[in-house]
This record gives C-alpha cells, sequence and structure tokens, in this order.
C-alpha cells in the first residue's frame, strides 16, 4: 500500500506559460497510454499552458478507470509540479502515482513503490497544480502517471497535464575517428596523403 498521499494543492490560473513548458521537451512519438480509449489521443493533452482549459482534446480511459500515460523526455528533467484538468463529474481522476525511469512501464508494474502519490480534488478553479517532491525527481528521464481510479464513473478522462521543472539536453558522445587518427601518426598520414595526391593527378 502507499506509504504517502499529498494533499498540498494550488488551483490558481496565474500565467504559468513560461512554467508549465516542459511539454516542449517531451519526446511526443515515444508517448503512450495504457488502456487509452482512442489510440494516440493521450498525446493531445500535453500542450501550452494557454491551451489548458481547452475541453476539445482529452484522453478517455477503455475497459476501467486505470489510465497509465508513459512519458520520455529528450533530456533530463527536475520536476518540480505537475498540472491537471480532468473530467467532468465522477470522471476525474480520484488519485494519482508518479514513477520514474520506468521506460515502457505497464499496468503490472504499477504494483511498484511510487515515487510520489497524491489523492486529488474533484472540484478546483482552473487547473490543478500540484507540487512534487523535487529531490524525488532531479533526473528524470522517463516519467509514467497512473491514474489508478475515479470519482465513481465507468471511466477516467483528462484534458490536460502540464510539466513544471528545469530541463537539461542530452549530452551527445561524437568519436572523431578521423582527426584522432591524423594527431596519432601526423608524419604516416602526411606520406600517404602526398601518394594519394600523386595518384590522383597522374
Amino acid at each position: 500500500m502507499c506509504d504517502h498521499h499529498d494533499h498540498g494543492h494550488d488551483c490558481g490560473g496565474e500565467d504559468s506559460s513560461s512554467e508549465f513548458s516542459l511539454y516542449l521537451k517531451i519526446n511526443l512519438d515515444g508517448v503512450q497510454c495504457l488502456n487509452e480509449q482512442e489510440d494516440g489521443s493521450a498525446r493531445k493533452v500535453f500542450k501550452p499552458w494557454n491551451d489548458r482549459l481547452d475541453r476539445t482534446q482529452f484522453t478517455e480511459s477503455d475497459v476501467d478507470p486505470e489510465l497509465l500515460f508513459n512519458i520520455p523526455f529528450t533530456g533530463s528533467v527536475k520536476l518540480k509540479s505537475v498540472a491537471l484538468l480532468g473530467g467532468e463529474n465522477d470522471s476525474h481522476p480520484k488519485s494519482m502515482k508518479l514513477f520514474k525511469n520506468i521506460p515502457n512501464m505497464d499496468l503490472d508494474q504499477t504494483c511498484k513503490q511510487p515515487d510520489q502519490v497524491f489523492e486529488l480534488p474533484q472540484t478546483y478553479t482552473d487547473v490543478l497544480q500540484i507540487p512534487t517532491k523535487t529531490a524525488r525527481f532531479s533526473s528524470v528521464h522517463h516519467l509514467s502517471i497512473f491514474f489508478p481510479d475515479n470519482y465513481g464513473a465507468e471511466t477516467t478522462k483528462v484534458y490536460y497535464i502540464g510539466l513544471k521543472g528545469d530541463y537539461k539536453q542530452a549530452q551527445r558522445q561524437e568519436v572523431l575517428i578521423t582527426n584522432y587518427e591524423l594527431a596519432a601518426n601526423p608524419a604516416d598520414h602526411k606520406h600517404k596523403l602526398y601518394d594519394t595526391s600523386s595518384h590522383m593527378i597522374s
């Protein structure tokens, strides 16, 4: 059973467009949502802050209330807060569990101890802004968000998920083999380059 539930939420509508901008750092092609009713609909809930109240795009669970989002980032993220706009009435998620760095997580793995658990209110103004325990989410390259239940409806609905935090671009390792070879044996390579030039001229 979960060891901790957090109840601290901010329900403000202040301008957080620059803060909840980690959606730009999500590898959208790699986003998965298990038990979504419409394939690919989960990607639509990651949108700009100014579109957070747009209810034309959403994802909804299929055969039961469970929804599991697998979210890969293009670099390393220090996650500070999650924003949420859930469904109307009883289709709103009742709780949320966060797991870090478990790529391609499936529903069987949600029995693992989550990194943080939240109980979610059903009614609020604007969107929920839920601060995380940042120390637990300081180096996240993959985030899984699990909604195990709702307030009694057959399916769960989510309109918006916003992510706030710091981003660090993944480091690319490039091996410059040609430069290494030239530096290793410059005299030898000069000779080879000279020979190549001679052959090209003749």
